[in-house]
């Protein structure tokens, strides 16, 4: 049996993998919301909020929690996304009643104290400060706000200075009564669990949480997107950092897996046209690939390198090339070892339990169809030429955007018009 699904009377959905061979267990707790349902003034709220449950609940401070986990050889961790929030322990599998409790006091009972906002919202600022200072991530924020403008996809899951330094308990604390409830709330395990002791947890420890009722929030897909859009912000880095790319497709699109072979073949490894192109044969850049990425009702595809300034216009014009041809020349042979690459990468990612509780929850929270590896398998293969060359085309072939982060100046987005031209 791969999975095993439940929804509690209150709500709370509990989803669960065995995988007997192991010692261990990872659990998480899965809350339908992210930086996609904030209002300008809640801008990172989502995120905030995760620092603050690790501050303290009612029957638990910082320090109990942090000792409790560390007592049994636990790990303890959170993250927050456009659309998820997600915290998670992975333990020895006789330690999972011990996790549970503490992840379900969280959900539940979280202070979200006064002193504790003052105190972790110096710990958020900072974290913006570092990712202003990582330009190879920054160019991906700008591409997203580039191609998503004006929805609240495009917003940054940190939240701006401006809106953190704003934000006050009472928004944060009615943040946290309105979204975590049952029905937004998915209990996701993996490794030498048993389901029914899962749901017998769930139902003692959580409840209804105290706030029974409400829905994830609603959500309304773009209704559209940047067009032939240049995003430049200046840094006076030694690399420009560049990412050109196209709108993508929805995590539920029946197209995803020939678009997932695509991006293998673009830039998903070091066989890719990509990597080959730019880095072995020109020796152009270190970094350069492609990504896909999926949400609920929309998504990206990127391509993306960081050279050095002068080869800037060189890089650009690659990228710019290889997204115009692939449609028309991408081989049986690259098809082929692409889907051999994403088979290996399928199984290998998906060894420890971590990261088959991961794949299963992120699957329920966001209302996705239960995929299980070997069904993964089975639709990569099932991938044919001509199913990446139309996707391609349906993909490639749309208006483009670039972001660009490094010494440029102000008044250089026409210099790269060429790039994001409808050819």
């Amino acid at each position: 049996m791969d999975h095993q699904l439940t929804t509690l009377p209150s709500g709370v959905t509990v989803v669960t993998e065995p995988m007997p061979a192991v010692r261990s267990a990872t659990i998480g707790m899965w809350v339908g919301v992210g930086s996609r349902d904030e209002t300008a003034a809640q801008a990172g709220c989502s995120h905030f909020l995760e620092h603050l449950l690790f501050k303290g609940t009612v029957r638990r401070s910082a320090r109990d929690i942090a000792e409790t986990v560390d007592a049994i050889g636990g790990e303890i961790n959170a993250f927050t996304s456009k659309e998820v929030t997600c915290f998670y322990a992975r333990v020895l599998d006789r330690d999972l009643p011990v996790a549970f409790d503490v992840l379900a006091d969280m959900m539940v009972a979280a202070r979200n104290r006064p002193e504790d906002v003052e105190a972790e919202r110096a710990v958020v600022l900072s974290e913006i400060d570092i990712h202003l200072d990582e330009p190879d991530s920054l160019v991906h924020a700008d591409f997203c706000e580039t191609v998503l403008v004006g929805h609240p996809l495009a917003l940054e899951t940190l939240g701006s200075f401006g809106s953190i330094s704003r934000m006050d308990r009472d928004t944060i604390h009615r943040y946290y009564l309105d979204h975590y409830r049952p029905a937004n709330l998915v209990v996701a395990a993996a490794g030498n669990v048993a389901h029914d002791e899962l749901v017998r947890l769930t139902d003692e420890l959580l409840g209804d949480l105290g706030r029974s009722g409400a829905a994830r929030p609603p959500r309304r897909p773009p209704e559209h997107f940047g067009e032939t859009q240049v995003a430049i912000r200046q840094r006076p880095t030694e690399q420009a950092h560049l990412v050109l790319g196209v709108p993508g497709i929805a995590q539920d699109d029946d197209d995803r897996w020939a678009l997932y072979v695509l991006d293998t073949v673009l830039g998903g490894g070091m066989s890719s046209r990509l990597f080959q192109e730019i880095r072995e044969t020109r020796g152009l850049a270190y970094a350069t690939y492609s990504y896909a990425s999926s949400y609920t009702d929309a998504g990206l595809l990127g391509a993306y390198v960081g050279t050095a300034p002068g080869k800037v216009d060189e890089a650009l014009d690659l990228l710019r090339r290889e997204l115009d041809r692939i449609p028309d020349d991408v081989t049986a042979v690259e098809v082929a070892r692409a889907k051999g690459t994403l088979k290996g990468g399928t199984v290998l990612a998906l060894e420890d339990t971590g990261s088959r509780m991961s794949r299963l929850g992120r699957q329920v929270a966001t209302g996705q169809e239960i995929v299980t590896v070997d069904e993964a398998l089975d639709r990569i293969a099932a991938v044919d030429l001509d199913d990446v060359r139309r996707v391609a085309a349906r993909v490639l072939r749309r208006p483009r955007d670039l972001a660009a982060v490094g010494p440029f100046g102000e008044d250089e987005a026409e210099r790269f018009a060429d790039a994001v031209a409808v050819t």
